[in-house]
C-alpha cells in the first residue's frame, strides 16, 4: 500500500551487518582497565583519558592493562575516515590548518578518546590527508575547517555510514 510518508520503520529495522561485526572492537572487558599504548582508562562500560585515581585514595589493585579500540584499530590499520585537503591555501596556511585540525581531535578527545588523527600524509605542498579512526571525526574535522577557513567541504559515507571520506579545497 503506497503512503505519503517519506520514510518508514522498515528504513531502520532492516540494517544487515555484512561484515559481521568485523569493524567493531572486542568485547568489553569486566573491571578498570588502561590501555597500554595510549594510557587511556576504561572504567563503567566508558573509555576516557583522564588518568586512573592516586594509588593511595583506592584500596583495590592496580587495574589490569589492555589495548583500547582506537589503538587497536591503528594496530590493524583499519580507519574510520579519510580528510583530504586540497588548493593553495593548504600550501600558504599549512601549519595554521595543522594547528586547528590537532586541536579540533584534541577537544574531539574529551568527548570521545576512541577518536583520534591516526597519521598526516603531505602528499604535496598543497595536498594533506588525514586518516581518523572513527568517521564521526572525520566529519567534525572537516565541518571546522569550513567554519574556519570556508573553502569547499564534501563529505561522501560509504554503505552503512562506517567509513568518511571528507574533501576540503580552498584555493586563494
Amino acid at each position: 500500500m503506497p503512503t505519503s510518508r517519506r520514510w518508514t520503520s522498515e528504513t531502520y529495522t532492516k540494517r544487515v551487518d555484512h561484515e559481521a561485526g568485523k569493524h567493531r572492537s572486542p568485547k568489553a572487558p569486566k573491571g578498570p582497565r588502561v590501555c597500554e599504548r595510549c594510557g587511556a582508562t576504561y572504567e563503567n562500560r566508558r573509555w576516557t583519558l583522564t588518568p586512573p585515581p592516586a594509588a593511595g585514595l583506592r584500596t583495590v589493585a592496580a587495574p589490569a592493562t589492555t589495548v583500547c579500540p582506537a589503538c587497536h584499530m591503528m594496530a590493524e590499520g583499519q580507519f574510520g575516515g579519510e580528510v583530504r585537503l586540497a588548493g593553495a591555501f593548504v600550501a600558504r596556511h599549512g601549519d595554521e590548518i595543522e594547528r586547528l585540525l590537532q586541536n579540533e581531535a584534541d577537544r574531539a578527545a574529551e568527548d570521545n578518546p576512541t577518536g583520534r588523527i591516526a597519521e598526516w600524509r603531505r602528499m604535496a605542498p598543497d595536498r594533506l590527508t588525514l586518516t581518523t579512526t572513527t568517521e564521526h571525526l572525520a566529519k567534525r574535522l572537516g565541518q571546522a575547517l569550513h567554519k574556519a577557513f570556508d573553502g569547499l567541504v564534501h563529505y561522501e559515507f560509504s554503505h552503512e555510514n562506517k567509513f568518511a571520506h571528507v574533501t576540503w579545497t580552498r584555493e586563494d
